[in-house]
């Protein structure tokens, strides 16, 4: 990757990453608000004290990549946006109108939109000559066909309240199906793929020849797969049990997204590598916890295959994805059937094809690099 420099910057609700690229300089802020700390890929004498706000954040990064790069050799400043709703489909160059509304599309992503948001203004307050354009992580799913994307509601909380599947590490499942054509050597446009994206956030998505035809998260990134601390698909049945059993809306809340998933289930932490210790123990909660996690990436798999009407290709990545050789046995188990036939040995040196020379389908380990996409689809952005 060869490419005037970019800035990637990715707003949490108390952190904030940046990513100069092509130059691979990073930063990470975290705890803004509180006990700030910072972590950098290179010698930096900045300190970061009395750090308040995404502004202020934003600012101790600047004068961090000063010291290695002249900040006027910036070109574009690329952002990492979480939602787009139906109206964003593709990386969009930053005005008000369009910033008005990301805003308005934040009841839909509540714990996102609005630090990515904070992110937004910092920069564009402290580099307001720059040009600056948001990458969705919804808008590589805006391809998911009507008949995927519907939920069983009467229509109208679709047509007037938004109410639908999004998607969402679109980013992600963009960059790694991009990747994985390039490894088989073939077009995307003729590969049938399932990319697992699989970190303390986890979905699938089924890329049918280069278009996102279904993806496991939905309305919200709550749905699907089972994930570190999200229960993900859940029978609505019980939300409104607990509901009337006296649990608020903001305890539920908390329950479903902060206090179930592997941490939820095991009882040990939303870390996979804490729940397979406990699993290697004998902990009988734990190893519940990582048979419920791969029971569900295996029976999606089959499920986008039926979709897809067939397969080439399956891809790992992000944490758990990419470094747990035994998940990825353990999720490809019994798939024979559909062509799967998973090397062993490859698999636990984690090589990039990890399927056996003579199988139908590839299986792939394929770490994300999700600035890398962010800076490609600013520029683009800002070219076309």
């Amino acid at each position: 990757m060869n490419h005037p420099p970019v800035l990637v910057v990715n707003a949490g609700s108390s952190s904030l990453k940046v990513k100069l690229l092509p130059h691979h300089l990073s930063l990470l802020v975290e705890r803004i608000g509180g006990d700030t700390q910072i972590k950098a890929s290179f010698a930096t004498s900045v300190r970061s004290d009395g750090i308040s706000d995404h502004e202020g954040a934003f600012k101790l990064c600047l004068t961090a990549l000063a010291e290695q790069v002249p900040l006027a050799s910036i070109v574009a400043v690329g952002h990492r946006v979480v939602h787009g709703g139906e109206r964003y489909t593709r990386p969009t160059r930053l005005t008000p109108p369009v910033i008005a509304q990301i805003e308005a599309l934040s009841p839909l992503a509540p714990l996102h939109n609005p630090p990515n948001l904070a992110g937004i203004r910092a920069a564009l307050h402290l580099l307001p000559e720059v040009p600056q354009v948001a990458v969705f992580d919804t808008a590589f799913h805006s391809t998911v066909p009507t008949w995927a994307y519907l939920y069983g509601l009467p229509r109208r909380y679709y047509s007037e309240a938004g109410v639908r599947r999004y998607g969402f590490h679109g980013t992600s499942h963009d960059y790694v199906t991009r990747q994985a054509a390039q490894l088989l050597n073939r077009p995307r446009s003729e590969l049938r793929l399932i990319s697992l994206h699989l970190g303390n956030g986890a979905s699938a998505a089924a890329v049918q020849f280069g278009h996102s035809v279904d993806t496991s998260m939905g309305f919200t990134p709550l749905e699907g797969l089972l994930m570190g601390t999200r229960s993900g698909d859940i029978d609505a049945g019980v939300l409104l049990y607990l509901l009337r059993s006296g649990m608020s809306v903001d305890e539920l809340d908390q329950l479903l997204n902060k206090r179930s998933g592997l941490l939820g289930l095991s009882g040990v932490s939303n870390d996979m590598r804490d729940v397979r210790r406990a699993a290697a123990a004998g902990d009988q909660a734990a190893l519940d916890a990582i048979a419920v996690f791969s029971y569900r990436i295996r029976k999606i798999i089959g499920a986008y295959a039926a979709a897809m009407g067939g397969l080439d290709g399956v891809i790992f990545t992000a944490g758990i994805g990419e470094n747990d050789p035994e998940l990825r046995v353990q999720a490809l188990q019994g798939l024979e059937f559909l062509g799967i036939d998973l090397d062993l040995d490859k698999n636990a040196r984690g090589e990039r094809l990890i399927s056996r020379a003579e199988a139908r389908v590839a299986v792939m380990v394929i770490p994300t690099d999700e600035e890398r996409m962010i800076a490609e689809a600013t520029l683009e952005a800002l070219a076309s």
